[in-house]
């Protein structure tokens, strides 16, 4: 299995590239980055990417899978379209073309709650996003939607403060469903998931994703 990530060098991303690199299922890893990230493997390739420019890359953007753990927030990006154009143009534009080039199976790293129809600008590219990439058609499509993530060596306060809070409140029995998810963990769900799920498409809510 040839698989391919973009959002390599987030947190989830890094910690997916380690998992499928262990893994005998696949065969070859593709990273589609702006920067070398100076990780080394035998299975590993890395491919120098200006986004706003994929038909440069074009020729690189085939295999088997694609992963997505493309994203940014509102703070880092500056501005809304800014976000807009990383959430939800990038991605959809490189699975576009790597639905053209003959990749048939997509993983999609969304969040929870995502919707076309809602009132949160977050939570509606998201939803937008899912929706763009349904229509192209992959055979296989699955749609992770995870709540809060727990990051290794996280620099954001209100993160490791809801973490706690929340680890408090699943410690008394109470929202076991929102417990926090270690990205590690996430990382090894997705990748399993092509394995496991049959053709179609598929979604895996944040109370599921510990259960595959």
């Amino acid at each position: 299995m040839k698989a391919l990530i973009i959002g390599a060098t987030g947190a989830t991303g890094k910690d997916l590239i380690n998992v499928l690199l262990q893994d005998p299922y696949y065969t070859e890893v593709i990273i589609f980055v702006r920067r070398p990230t100076g990780i080394t493997h035998d299975k590993l390739s890395e491919v120098l990417t200006d986004f706003d420019k994929l038909d440069r890359v074009s020729g690189h953007i085939n295999g088997d899978v694609l992963f997505s753990c493309l994203g940014t927030t509102l703070k880092t990006a500056g501005s809304k379209a800014k976000q807009r154009h990383i959430d939800y143009e990038i991605q959809l534009k490189f699975a576009e073309v790597a639905r053209k080039n003959g990749v048939s199976r997509m993983v999609l790293l969304s969040a929870y709650g995502a919707s076309p129809a809602s009132n949160v600008f977050y939570s509606r590219l998201k939803g937008e996003l899912e929706e763009g990439i349904a229509g192209l058609y992959f055979e296989q499509y699955i749609i992770f939607k995870p709540g809060l993530l727990v990051r290794k060596n996280s620099d954001r306060l209100v993160e490791r403060i809801s973490a706690r809070l929340l680890n408090f409140l699943n410690g008394m029995g109470l929202l076991r469903k929102f417990r926090p998810l270690p990205t590690g963990i996430l990382a090894e769900k997705l990748a399993k998931a092509p394995e496991v799920f049959a053709n179609g498409s598929h979604v895996v809510e944040l109370n599921e994703i510990f259960k595959l």
